[in-house]
C-alpha cells in the first residue's frame, strides 16, 4: 500500500501489523512500532480514538479528520484516517489508513496549478473558499451519534460530552468540562438515597479495567429532574495504564414507565385474582349452607306489604334496615332486595356480626395485611372489599362493638378504608342491608349504639312481620319445608292432614319461620306410613277451633302484658333451675322449649342467666 496503514487489535489496542510507508512515517529509528499501543501514535487522543473505533466496528468502515496521529519527527501529522474491520483476525480488528493530508495538498496543487493559472484568480478564489468550507464542515464523529456519550479520566473529571448527551443531561459541554461528573449527573440511586463515588459502576471501569453495562438506574439533569438509563462505561488505556471511560448512555423512560404498568397491570391481575378466588370460595361455602327457599312465600297482607317495600328499595341503593324477631326471614328479605337490584351480577356478602370475636371485627371487615398481627400469615381480603360493587348484608348489626361503629361509619360515608396493618386507602362501592332483632333506638339512648351510625343505615326501614302476626302463611310455608325436607330426606308421599294445619296454627312460633321449618323437619324425620309426626311445645296454645268471644276485656292481654308474662315465667324458670339454660335440667326442658329458642327469648327480653345465678346459688344453700 502507498499510505500508511496499521492492523490493530481493537481489544487489547496493540497494533499487529505495520507497512514499510507506515514505519517510515510515524517510527523513530529505536522504536519498534508492531507491538506498540495504537495510543503511542495517537498520544492525548484516547476518548475520540474509542468513538472512532466502535463507528468502524459498527459501520464497517468509517473515516475522520478529527484525530492527529505523531510524525516520527515528533509533529503532529494533518491526516485523514479511514478505518475497515477486519474479518480475517479471530480477535475485533481494524484496518487504519493514514493519508497524509499535507502531501496530497501539495500533489494536488502541483497537478492543478496550470489549471489554475489558466483560470485565473478568480477560480483560484473560488477553490480556496471550497476548501475553507470543507474544512469547517469536518465535524467529530461523535455529533453523529444519537445516544449519549461522555469520556472520564482517572479521577473521574469530565473530558467531553457529545450534543445528545448534552441536550439529554441540559448541560453544555463547558459546563462540564472538568467537573466531577458523578457528582454532577449521578449522584442519587433512583430511590432517592445518596449514591456514593466508590460504588459507581461508571468509575469502576477505569478502576478495575472492566466493562460495566448497567440498567434501570437514573442520570439527574442541571435541574434536578431525573430519567431512567441503561449505559456502558467502557475503560480507556494508555500504554497498558487506566486513564479513564468512556460512557455511551440511553433515556429508557419511556421503557421502564412500560415496564412500571406492566407490573403494575400484572398486580391488579394478581389481585383480581385473589378476589376472585375469594369470592368462589365463599359463594361455594353459601351453597354448601342450605337454603330451602329462593323467594318469600306467603299471602298476608303484612308480606305483600313487604314484597312492595322490596320492590321499591332495590331499584335504588339506599340503606336498609331491617327489623324483626329471629327467625322471621330477615336474610331472606335482604336477598331478595339484591336479587332485584341492578347489582345482582355481583355477590351479596353476608356478615353475621354476632359471631365475629370482638378483636377480629376490623380484620372481618375491612381485610388485613402480611404480618399485621399474631397470625396473620398472608394477606385477606375483608369483607367490604369481596362486596364492592354489590351488596354487604349485616346481620345483627346491633353486636358490632361501639370502637368500631366509628370506622364503619366512615366507610358508609366516604367509601373508603384501610386494611389492618396497611397505609392504602381504598374505595369501595358497596350498598349496606343491615338487620336486627334489636330495638336500635332504644340501644342509641343507652349509649350502646351510634346515632349517627343509627340514622346512616335508617334510610329505608323494613319490618319483618313474626309468623304468629301471620298465621294464614302458616300452611304455605309448613307445604313449601315439606317439600324441601322430602327431597333432603329422599322420601315422598308425606302430606299435611286439616288438624296438622290446625295444630300449627294454633301454636305462638316463638322461634317464626326457623322454627316451623325445624318442626316439620323433624316430623318428616319421625314420619310413619306416610303419616307426620308433628311434636310442639307444650307452651304453645291449645288447639281450639274458633276462640270464644269473650264477654269482657279480662282475657285480653295486650303485647307488653304479653312479654311481661313471658318474662315472668323465664324468670321463674332460670330461678328454678339455678340459671341453668340448656341440658335436663335446664331451663328450657322446663318450659318445654329448645334451647336455641329460650336464648332467642331471653335476648328479645333482656335477660341474663349470668345474673341470676349467684341468687340461685344463695337461694339453693
Amino acid at each position: 500500500m502507498v499510505d500508511a496503514a496499521l492492523a490493530v487489535d481493537v481489544t487489547t489496542g496493540r497494533i499487529l501489523a505495520a507497512n514499510e510507508e507506515a514505519r517510515r512515517l510515524l517510527t523513530p529509528a529505536e522504536r519498534e512500532l508492531v507491538g506498540a499501543s495504537v495510543l503511542s501514535v495517537f498520544p492525548g487522543q484516547a476518548a475520540a480514538l474509542t468513538v472512532f473505533t466502535e463507528a468502524v466496528l459498527h459501520k464497517g468502515r468509517y473515516w475522520t479528520r478529527s484525530l492527529s496521529p505523531q510524525r516520527a519527527d515528533g509533529e503532529a501529522l494533518h491526516a485523514e484516517c479511514i478505518g475497515a474491520r477486519l474479518l480475517t483476525q479471530p480477535d475485533p480488528s481494524i484496518l487504519l489508513t493514514l493519508y497524509d493530508l499535507e502531501a496530497r495538498h501539495r500533489r494536488d496543487l502541483d497537478a492543478d496549478a496550470e489549471e489554475h493559472l489558466r483560470a485565473g484568480l478568480t477560480e483560484w478564489r473560488r477553490t480556496e473558499r471550497l476548501f475553507q468550507e470543507i474544512e469547517r464542515s469536518n465535524q467529530l464523529i461523535l455529533r453523529a451519534a444519537g445516544e449519549g456519550i461522555f469520556g472520564v479520566n482517572a479521577e473521574g473529571r469530565t473530558t467531553f460530552v457529545n450534543p445528545a448527551g448534552e441536550a439529554m443531561l441540559g448541560w453544555e459541554t463547558g459546563e462540564l468540562i472538568g467537573r466531577d461528573m458523578h457528582a454532577c449527573v449521578h449522584h442519587h440511586r433512583p430511590d432517592g438515597t445518596h449514591y456514593p463515588h466508590e460504588e459507581c459502576p461508571i468509575y469502576a471501569a477505569f478502576r478495575d479495567g472492566a466493562v460495566h453495562h448497567v440498567e434501570n438506574e437514573m442520570f439527574f439533569r442541571k435541574d434536578g429532574t431525573g430519567f431512567w438509563v441503561e449505559y456502558t462505561s467502557t475503560p480507556i488505556r494508555d500504554r497498558g495504564r487506566l486513564v479513564g471511560a468512556v460512557i455511551i448512555f440511553r433515556d429508557i423512560s419511556q421503557r421502564h414507565e412500560a415496564d412500571e404498568r406492566l407490573r403494575a397491570a400484572l398486580a391488579e391481575v394478581d389481585s383480581l385474582r385473589e378476589r376472585l378466588q375469594q369470592e368462589n370460595a365463599y359463594l361455594q361455602e353459601e351453597m354448601r349452607l342450605e337454603r330451602n327457599h329462593r323467594g318469600v312465600v306467603g299471602r298476608s297482607g303484612a308480606i305483600q306489604k313487604i314484597l312492595s317495600q322490596v320492590e321499591l328499595v332495590a331499584r335504588t341503593d339506599a340503606a336498609v334496615l331491617i327489623t324483626g324477631e329471629s327467625g322471621t326471614g330477615k336474610e331472606l328479605i335482604a336477598s331478595a332486595i339484591h336479587e332485584a337490584s341492578e347489582r345482582h351480577v355481583r355477590p351479596l356478602i353476608r356478615v353475621n356480626c354476632a359471631a365475629i370475636p370482638r378483636e377480629l371485627f376490623e380484620s372481618e371487615f375491612f381485610g388485613h395485611v402480611k404480618g399485621a398481627f399474631t397470625g396473620a400469615l398472608r394477606d385477606r381480603i375483608g369483607r367490604f372489599e369481596l362486596a364492592d360493587g354489590g351488596t354487604l348484608f349485616l346481620d345483627e348489626v346491633g353486636e358490632i362493638p361501639l370502637e368500631l361503629q366509628g370506622k364503619l361509619l366512615r366507610v358508609l360515608q366516604e367509601g373508603q378504608f384501610e386494611r389492618v396493618g396497611e397505609e392504602r386507602t381504598r374505595h369501595v362501592n358497596v350498598r349496606i342491608i343491615a338487620a336486627t332483632n334489636r330495638d336500635l333506638r332504644r340501644e342509641v339512648r343507652e349509649g350502646r349504639f351510634r346515632e349517627d351510625l343509627y340514622f346512616r343505615l335508617d334510610v329505608f326501614p323494613i319490618v319483618s312481620v313474626p309468623l304468629r302476626e301471620r298465621p294464614e302463611d302458616i300452611p304455605l310455608l309448613a307445604l313449601h319445608f315439606l317439600g324441601g325436607a322430602q327431597r333432603k330426606l329422599k322420601t315422598e308421599g308425606l302430606k299435611l292432614s286439616e288438624g296438622d294445619v290446625a295444630r300449627l296454627r294454633a301454636y305462638d312460633w316463638p322461634g317464626n319461620v326457623r322454627e316451623l321449618q325445624n318442626v316439620i323437619e323433624r316430623a318428616a324425620i319421625l314420619a310413619r306410613n306416610g303419616r307426620l309426626f308433628i311434636a310442639l311445645p307444650e307452651s304453645g296454645r291449645p288447639p281450639a277451633a274458633v276462640p270464644a268471644p269473650a264477654a269482657t276485656g279480662a282475657g285480653i292481654l295486650t303485647e307488653a302484658e304479653r312479654r311481661e308474662r313471658d318474662r315472668a315465667s323465664i324468670m321463674a324458670a332460670l330461678e328454678t333451675c339455678r340459671g341453668r339454660v340448656s341440658g335436663p335440667q335446664g331451663a328450657a326442658a322446663l318450659l318445654g322449649l329448645p334451647p336455641t329458642t329460650l336464648a332467642s327469648r331471653m335476648k328479645i327480653l333482656g335477660i341474663a342467666a349470668r345474673a341470676l345465678r349467684p341468687a340461685a346459688e344463695r337461694a339453693g344453700g
